[in-house]
């Protein structure tokens, strides 16, 4: 049995087996937009905030269960107030930030901490909200939790030998280090708002939600280099590495999610993450959402390098080596295991940072030397970057405001 709910612009339907999610979501009847609207940016302001926060009901979700225990983030006795500071050559502060980018949502923890905390435009503090590309971030540190377990035997083994779909494709001869640091030399347009994408190409496969649309679309690409020779970001990348990691591992990955860190960490409430057809496998490259202190424990659990209650969930040395830049040519790229390193950060303070980030304003940001985890949830109104300020700069002007 399904049942359906009205959107801004067509009836979805819903399988039963999600309607606990919707009863837990103070937000759930709310009108949102369609999918290709969120990808194209033809939405009001609205409700692009009311479908950030129900894009569970976009597509078939799977659960990532909390545990019996929350991991305790207790309030800073002395929280953040106003800061100025530079960015784009004007003069901003505090509430500039949070209004011309569009944030619906604002935490920062240092030392364990609550130093601030903020809902914006309807949320509340049982808020879902979308994360986009930063569930690439969580696949490629559930890979490493998958090498440390010994489901995949290492960074270097061919990706074909966990998907043999891909067997005489152009991912003949690319190893699982190229898929997360997005070498693979196969050819990838990312333009969101080009219906002509390979980008879009996969969107329309997750919108059949049919069970192996989405591998199909990547089995097709051209190769356009030698693996290890380009750098191309890719969202389809991403989905290779969640075949590779559901292959290696055997089961859904948000049991294993709920089972390495989601229970593990002590979340206080389920997320979900799309899935390619119902009951089907989940997408690699965005559909995440949970609410802002989680995303804040996840942050955490990357700046304590994988270690939960004196146990090392990761391999050794994951963390740093995720987070730091690739090298090509002697030419730092800005990316790392599915993560952005700050570049160019030596002696600055975001020497160590790193962020998970996603379109329309998405952000985890670390900064291990500081002990600072920031969250931001952004409601923009277009796939493609047009915030007035620059993330980095307020990241680094509240990271001093926290000292």
């Amino acid at each position: 049995m399904r049942l359906k709910f009205f959107t801004a612009a067509l009836f979805i339907t819903l399988p039963v087996g999600v309607l606990a999610q919707v009863a837990d979501n103070p937000h759930s009847d709310e009108p949102i937009a369609t999918v290709r609207e969120v990808y194209d940016g033809t939405f009001l302001p609205d409700i692009g905030a009311n479908t950030f926060r129900n894009i569970d009901r976009l597509f078939a979700t799977r659960i990532v269960k909390a545990g019996g225990e929350v991991y305790q983030l207790p309030r800073r006795a002395e929280q953040v107030g106003n800061f100025t500071y530079e960015s784009r050559g004007s003069r901003f502060d505090l509430y500039d930030y949070l209004s011309l980018n569009r944030v619906s949502g604002l935490l920062a923890i240092k030392d364990g901490e609550i130093a601030l905390e903020e809902y914006q435009l309807g949320n509340t503090e049982q808020t879902r909200w979308m994360s986009m590309s930063i569930a690439k971030s969580i696949i490629s540190t559930l890979i490493g939790a998958a090498i440390k377990d010994g489901y995949i035997e290492g960074l270097a083994s061919p990706i074909v030998d966990y998907i043999p779909e891909l067997v005489g494709t152009a991912y003949e001869g690319v190893s699982v280090q190229q898929i997360l640091q997005m070498t693979s030399g196969v050819g990838w347009d990312e333009t969101y708002t080009n219906p002509e994408s390979d980008r879009r190409d996969l969107l329309e496969a997750q919108i059949s939600q049919e069970s192996g649309s989405m591998l199909e679309v990547m089995a097709k690409l051209p190769k356009v280099a030698e693996p290890g020779a380009r750098w191309n970001y890719s969202t389809g990348e991403t989905q290779v590495a969640a075949q590779l990691l559901q292959a290696a591992i055997g089961r859904p990955i948000s049991e294993y999610l709920s089972e390495k860190i989601w229970a593990n960490m002590g979340m206080e409430a389920d997320a979900n993450w799309w899935l390619e057809s119902e009951g089907g496998i989940e997408v690699g490259g965005s559909g995440f959402s949970a609410r802002l202190r989680d995303y804040g424990r996840f942050g955490l659990f990357m700046l304590n390098e994988g270690v939960v209650n004196g146990e090392s969930l990761l391999p050794e040395g994951w963390m740093a080596r995720a987070s730091t830049s690739n090298v090509i040519d002697g030419k730092e790229l800005g990316y790392g295991f599915m993560l952005w390193p700050q570049v160019a950060a030596q002696g600055t303070i975001h020497e160590r940072a790193y962020a998970a980030e996603g379109i329309f304003g998405q952000w985890i940001y670390v900064n291990p030397n500081e002990n600072v985890v920031i969250v931001v949830w952004g409601a923009q109104s277009k796939p493609t970057p047009r915030n007035p300020v620059l993330d980095a700069d307020f990241f680094a002007a509240l990271t001093r405001a926290l000292r």
